[in-house]
């Protein structure tokens, strides 16, 4: 069996190892793969795994020996699965490996804006606190975070890990659905509607799924009901926010800050409006990959494989 890995750079740049896969067919790992490079590369692949490399209809159609696609992460957009069930390819995900390492960097950017820590030991490292008269100063403005209101829009299992840890930090905790579906009565969490909380929260993370009822969620009117003093957390997908609109509404000063690991287009354009934007903090959509996350998505990612060749599949798409 042929196995192909499209694009293995950022699973694994060097510190996992590709064993438990070359136990299971000839491998052939790519760091990276143009669109115009797969069908060359995968032509002889009876599996293909792929992160963020997308198989297209077209390029399904191209593939006469792919039976399995295994996707590297846990959205799977970057697959046409109707395509792929049409011509009986089987696709598969990972599901909830990266739970606590997204809700760590939720809060590693929630904590920057209320200590700016870097902010201030540079201060320190530059002499500020060796000519200060005074034992203690600050750079910029302390919060306290116990007492806050955090809104969650989405409560999955990334929510919920979250939520959990805004409770031991003393924080209330609210929660809006991002769909139709009517949500299940979470312990110490209150549903709300969506500009309810919006309205309310001192916080608002975004921990929904991309669908076209939730592109640009966070637009200039639901901006509009947030509080001035306000910070904007999204560690889920870069097209829940219109982006022009949040640039706007950061250099206008009618929401406090931004903390973003992710946006629309990655890696992001030099125009991208949010990249010179005033009080934002933007990471390089890495929220999922420590080192801990990256190897529990390699383990599932060898047992989805395993499961398909024993006759067995799991965590199947459709």
């Amino acid at each position: 069996m042929n196995i192909v890995v499209l694009d293995g750079y950022t699973l694994n740049p060097g510190d996992l190892d590709w064993s438990g896969l070359e136990s299971l067919g000839s491998l052939t790992v790519y760091d990276r793969t143009a669109e115009s490079d797969i069908v060359d590369r995968a032509s002889d692949a009876d599996v293909v795994l792929t992160n963020k490399t997308p198989l297209t209809a077209r390029t399904l159609g191209l593939l006469p020996k792919l039976r399995y696609v295994g996707v590297l992460a846990t959205g799977y957009n970057i697959v046409d699965v109707s395509a792929a069930k049409e011509k009986g390819i089987l696709v598969t995900n990972v599901p909830a490996y990266s739970t606590h390492s997204v809700a760590q960097l939720v809060f590693a950017l929630i904590l920057e804006f209320c200590h700016r820590v870097q902010r201030h030991s540079d201060s320190v490292l530059q002499g500020d606190w060796t000519g200060s008269i005074d034992f203690s100063y600050s750079v910029s403005p302390l919060v306290e975070l116990s007492g806050q209101t955090l809104g969650l829009i989405g409560l999955g299992q990334i929510g919920m890990q979250t939520a959990l840890i805004a409770q031991a930090m003393g924080m209330r905790v609210i929660a809006a659905g991002s769909g139709r579906r009517v949500p299940e009565p979470v312990a110490g969490i209150e549903w709300v509607s969506l500009e309810h909380l919006l309205r309310e929260a001192d916080i608002v993370s975004l921990h929904c799924p991309l669908t076209s009822e939730t592109t640009e969620l966070i637009n200039a009117e639901r901006i509009g009901w947030m509080k001035r003093t306000a910070l904007l957390i999204n560690t889920a997908r870069g097209g829940l926010l219109h982006e022009e609109d949040v640039a706007q509404a950061l250099n206008e000063g009618r929401i406090a800050g931004a903390g973003l690991d992710v946006l629309t287009i990655e890696p992001p354009k030099p125009d991208n409006p949010l990249l010179h934007a005033k009080n934002v903090i933007i990471t390089p959509h890495i929220a999922w990959a420590t080192k801990e996350a990256r190897a529990r998505l390699m383990r599932v990612a060898v047992e989805n494989v395993r499961g398909f060749v024993g006759g067995a599949p799991r965590n199947v798409i459709g």
